[in-house]
């Protein structure tokens, strides 16, 4: 199981489904009333957001602008999706926070994957970072994998 904390915003069919996960209504969020030091918390205590598709459009006019600065506005959940689906989808999801910095560092993978499931990680993550970049490859001075625990591996 994921140490991601994931909370879901929604109707009742989709809080009713969330099998255990925290949930709120929109009636809920009317609560916080733009209080800017409860979003703020309640962006801060979960790694990622689920909202159902109707309620994402209400999001920014009921809580502010608080989610979408610390970087975690909900994902939409339509009513066709499956749920546990989704929550797996957003769990083994990885974001490239490109700002100013030179140097990146992203967790590509646990010590229960096979080496093919490594191995396209590995290779759809660098393709993906490659494809953020304006020149390309030409922006890559070089590239290191890292275990937890072994020495590191020069890739580029």
């Amino acid at each position: 199981m994921s140490t991601i904390t994931i909370y879901i915003i929604g109707h009742v069919p989709h809080t009713g489904e969330a099998n255990g996960l925290p949930t709120m209504s929109a009636d809920d969020l009317k609560k916080l009333n733009k209080d800017k030091k409860l979003v703020k918390k309640l962006a801060k205590k979960y790694d990622a957001f689920l909202a159902s598709d109707s309620i994402i459009r209400q999001i920014p006019r009921i809580l502010g602008p608080g989610l979408n600065k610390a970087g975690k506005f909900p994902t939409p959940l339509t009513h066709s999706d499956n749920m546990m689906a989704k929550i797996d989808e957003v769990r083994s999801t990885i974001k490239f926070q490109m700002k100013k910095v030179l140097c990146l560092a992203v967790g590509i993978g646990h010590v229960g994957m096979t080496e093919d499931q490594l191995y396209s990680n590995i290779t759809l993550s660098v393709n993906f970072l490659v494809s953020l970049l304006k020149k390309g490859w030409q922006n890559v001075r070089a590239l290191y994998l890292k275990s937890s625990m072994g020495k590191v591996q020069r890739l580029y």
